[in-house]
């Protein structure tokens, strides 16, 4: 091998690199496992911990920060977490840039634009779309042309001239709205938070490793911290009023609901045939109010939390509102905070609005807010105003304090609370907002005003959460299932191919170093279907091996030497120009796979990505330095041992002559798959049709028929299967899975514990059910929430990354072997795979005891099982490209049958070590990957099979024989040139 001395270096160099790299992991483990011994499970006092060391040197002179931030980020599979994405209402952005227009054709096109939007298509799109169809000119004064944005957009501007214009207005929003959350996150302590933009699409993705409450998570980035400062109503201003709507109220919503029965007895009994029946009249207001406001209490009164919705409808009526007199028209209703003590109950507020629904003081006026105590020591938040703030705080608390009336502090709509002003005007802008808080939200309520408020709402559209427990599990399990794969691929080497297995085996190690090391040194999130993407690898890798020694021997039995058939092998003639072939077609569909994917399927194809380069690396350096030194020491390399010697050598099957056989067979899978598709239909999972999961584990074995029936007594639609062991069930809904707001997913979590109760262990309450810690043992593991909107997405982009990675590799084929031909049959192979794949998993859905939906990680199996099927059917098409170079014969079909021969021991060895792996993870990788891992097996046991009775059939029976001898002559001819 030339320039050996110089692949030693690189390969010296970069394995002290990954060395260096790795080291950080383990120090930043070493560490982190420490701070949960002296922390005893109390989340916050790890983090304070690992914070107070942060800028401690700890490793190398490098501090922890240093060392943390270089170690292998573990993906929330493994490390527990929360991971959510945030989409940024860009309707919301619209109206303002617009001014609140009222133009009825303006405020039509944003509603059905999202009515409307296509999968994958971004909703300013669908909005153009729309006010194209209702020819609205965007450039009108009543639209976008008003004085907010009149500096960019003229009048006599077309709307093609605007769209560009409000696209980058609603991106800086967008990122306007990234800044904010990311000031939040990072002072909410959690450890390598990742918040990171998601294209144009205005979604943003959050990942925070380790965090543990998920309510109140999900309500401080949900939280758009719209603050403002109103006026508020007395009770004796308003109560005319309530009187009012409660008696027209009456006419409408009087029901004979109410019935008093009176049984008549003895002498009554002969005197009527009938009970006494008594209309009773209701007060629809009052009926929900639990008491009055009083003289000097800021609320106009206490209702029924529940009756919340039905009052805000009673209120917004056009009739009721007329009922105002002209010095309270522009009233406006706000409910206070519900106190978590007596959550039954809220009060309502009535706040002096007027018409441009413009507070009198806001949010932007904050220039600072801390969490403390107030002067009864129970949490608040301080505040302090800037300059022009503070005169207007001074004006308005001046003019209450002579009204007699109470000032409401507002956030996001909800009023937190309304203190009076007894001693004249505030100076100097400080302001307190106290209530019913515990700490945490005082320190969650300041964070967010400090950062600042979000220029328009924001929407989880798809989340995940994961317990740590259920994260160690998925480590425990990752790990044991590599141990095992790996254990059994060196010794399948060093069983089949003796010594020569062996220095194989090195390479595979150095291989695992270079993979883990490129992981950490990328920063690279380390995810369960990624560590199945290494396993795999390792199996996958020793194909390049395979190829290797497989034409080793083939140059030994012709006669050559040792030293000749190793050079010879790894000449671009020899084996490398099928390793090349094979492995590229694989990184293009992980290329594919990295693109289109997110998530756990994203670090899947990071390092099936990585694996595949530093496995060629391996095996085209490493393997062969090692073979060198082992020459140079005049050691037997054979490529085989006693045993299997002879396996494999002098096959003379005739495949193409069963081509028949094997079409009409095929032919059976696939209409059994499709008749299967089309009237069982497919097991599809809520990446595709949107809704909500929860993995719940119990302490006893729970019948998921009867827990089914339960939830639907709740959600009105549900379904609950089992998932692993009997005490674990996957519960599936689509309530309320498409409304916004921070308290929907707290609703939803509350009635799914209170649909479980009855099966949850006595004494496990809503906190420790919904909420993760270390060491928990039941109640939700894992929940995830998909959108409508973003499922159309999801499966918009699966559809495109299947057809896609199809296309490309149809391309590369055909110019790497220059005839159509080959491409049409590796295609026709793929398709034929992922079909029965395809019919497999809806045959067998209800029937098999694990989960097999159809959702991204099975699009990331599909995609894999095209990589390896197409990997296999190259090795057979570079060998039929090689004979046709060498051999002019006019027996097309027979040189066809010596290349399917001649490559069978390279395609069962690759076949059998990449299945023993798979076999191993699919026993010991636990529940989460299990349907995952089957795909693949099912798709590489069909691929093999497709490679050599589908792919080079249709490849023979679409090539004339003139045409292959013709073919073979132009090689020839071509050969003879150089």
């Amino acid at each position: 091998m030339q320039n050996r001395g110089l692949v030693k270096f690189f390969a010296v160099i970069f394995a002290l690199v990954c060395i260096y790299q790795l080291s950080f992991t383990f120090v930043a483990n070493k560490i982190e496992k420490d701070a949960k011994k002296f922390a005893n499970g109390d989340f916050k006092k790890e983090v304070t911990y690992l914070d107070s060391i942060s800028k401690e040197k700890v490793f190398l002179g490098q501090t922890y920060e240093t060392v943390k931030n270089n170690q292998i980020n573990k993906g929330l599979d493994l490390e527990g977490g929360i991971n959510v994405i945030l989409q940024i209402s860009v309707k919301d952005i619209l109206k303002g840039l617009a001014n609140g227009s009222k133009n009825a054709a303006f405020n039509k096109a944003l509603a059905d634009a999202k009515t409307n939007q296509q999968g994958n298509q971004d909703y300013i799109d669908a909005f153009f779309a729309e006010a194209d169809k209702a020819n609205l000119k965007l450039a009108d004064a009543e639209i976008f042309g008003n004085r907010n944005l009149d500096d960019v957009i003229k009048f006599n501007m077309t709307n093609a001239q605007v769209e560009p214009i409000i696209k980058q207005k609603v991106q800086e929003s967008v990122e306007s709205a990234f800044k904010v959350l990311r000031e939040r996150i990072d002072k909410f302590g959690v450890t390598q938070p990742n918040i990171q933009l998601l294209g144009n699409s205005g979604r943003i993705l959050v990942e925070l490793p380790g965090a543990k409450d998920v309510d109140r998570i999900k309500k401080l980035l949900q939280s758009t911290a719209q603050l403002e400062f109103w006026e508020t109503y007395k009770v004796d201003e308003i109560g005319n009023f309530l009187v009012a709507a409660n008696n027209e109220l009456k006419k409408t919503e009087v029901k004979e609901d109410k019935i008093e029965e009176k049984v008549a007895t003895g002498i009554d009994s002969l005197l009527t045939d009938k009970a006494d029946s008594t209309k009773v009249e209701i007060n629809p207001l009052f009926d929900s109010m639990v008491a009055p406001g009083q003289q000097g209490t800021p609320y106009i009164g206490i209702f029924v939390a529940k009756d919340t919705a039905k009052i805000n409808g009673y209120l917004k009526r056009p009739y009721i509102r007329s009922l105002l007199p002209s010095e309270l028209a522009d009233v406006k209703f706000a409910w206070g905070k519900i106190d978590e003590k007596a959550p039954d109950a809220v009060e309502l507020y009535a706040l002096k609005g007027n018409r441009e629904n413009k507070a009198p003081i806001s949010g932007g006026v904050i220039t600072d807010a801390t969490d403390t105590f107030d002067q009864m020591s129970k949490p608040a938040v301080s505040m302090q105003m800037n300059g022009k703030g503070a005169k207007e705080w001074e004006k308005l608390t001046g003019k209450v304090s002579q009204q007699g009336n109470a000032i409401a502090i507002v956030l996001d709509n909800i009023v937190y609370s309304a203190p009076g002003v007894s001693r004249g005007a505030i100076t100097g802008g400080r302001s307190e907002i106290s209530g019913s808080f515990t700490v945490n939200e005082t320190k969650d309520l300041a964070n967010i005003l400090r950062a600042g408020k979000l220029p328009a709402a924001a929407e989880i559209v798809q989340s995940d959460v994961v317990g740590p427990s259920l994260g160690q599990e998925a480590i425990d399990n990752g790990m044991l299932s590599f141990i095992i794969g790996f254990s059994l691929v060196l010794l399948w080497m060093i069983f089949y191919y003796g010594k020569a297995g062996f220095y194989a085996n090195l390479a595979l190690l150095v291989n695992i170093l270079f993979i883990f090391g490129a992981l950490a040194s990328f920063g690279a999130v380390l995810t369960l279907p990624g560590i199945a993407g290494i396993v795999l690898t390792i199996g996958m890798a020793v194909d390049a091996n395979v190829i290797i020694y497989e034409r080793a021997k083939e140059e030994l039995d012709s006669g050559k030497t040792v030293d000749e058939a190793v050079n010879y092998a790894y000449t671009w003639k020899g084996a490398m120009s099928s390793i090349v072939d094979a492995n590229v077609t694989t990184l293009l569909t992980a290329i594919i796979l990295f693109v289109f994917g997110t998530g756990p399927i994203k670090g899947f194809a990071t390092t099936l990505i990585i694996g595949i380069i530093t496995s060629l690396f391996t095996a085209i350096f490493i393997t062969r330095m090692l073979l060198d030194w082992s020459l140079s020491r005049k050691e037997n390399i054979t490529f085989s041992t006693a045993i299997t010697k002879n396996w494999f050598k002098n096959l003379n099957f005739d495949f193409l002559s069963k081509r028949k056989i094997a079409y009409i067979l095929s032919a059976i899978m696939i209409t059994l798959s499709l008749i299967s598709i089309f009237t069982k239909g497919l097991n599809q999972g809520v990446d595709f049709v949107g809704g909500r999961t929860y993995q719940v584990r119990f302490d006893k074995p729970v019948v998921a028929s009867d827990v089914t029936a339960d939830l639907t007594k709740v959600f009105g639609s549900a379904e609950a299967k089992k998932f692993g062991n009997d005490n674990q069930l996957k519960i599936t809904t689509k309530y309320k899975v498409d409304e916004e707001g921070e308290g929907v997913d707290k609703e939803v979590n509350q009635k799914l514990y209170d649909g479980l109760k009855k099966y949850l262990p006595e004494g496990l309450t809503y906190e420790k059910f919904v909420t993760s810690y270390d060491g928990k043992e039941f109640g939700v593991m894992q929940s995830s929430k998909v959108s409508g909107t973003i499922s159309k997405d999801i499966k918009t982009n699966s559809i495109w990354a299947v057809l896609g990675s199809l296309f490309i590799v149809f391309v590369y084929l055909m110019i790497s072997f220059r005839k159509w031909q080959f491409g049409l049959g590796a295609v026709v192979a793929v398709a034929h795979d992922v079909i029965i794949v395809l019919g497999v998993f809806s045959f067998f859905y209800t029937i098999l005891p694990f989960n097999m939906e159809i959702d991204q990680a099975f699009i990331a199996a599909i995609l894999t099982v095209i990589g390896y099927s197409l990997n296999d059917t190259v090795i057979v098409f570079d060998r039929v490209r090689e004979y046709l170079d060498y051999n002019s014969s006019s027996d097309f079909k027979g040189l066809v049958n010596k290349a399917l021969n001649s490559t069978l021991s390279r395609t069962i060895n690759t076949s059998a070590t990449t299945l023993v792996v798979l076999v191993a993870i699919f026993i010991f990788g636990g529940e989460t990957i299990r349907g995952f891992v089957f795909a693949i097996l099912v798709g590489i046991l069909v691929g093999t099979y497709s490679s050599l009775f589908v792919a080079v059939p249709i490849m023979t029976d679409a090539m004339s024989e003139k045409e292959a001898r013709r073919m073979a002559e132009f090689k020839k001819d071509e050969d003879d040139d150089k």
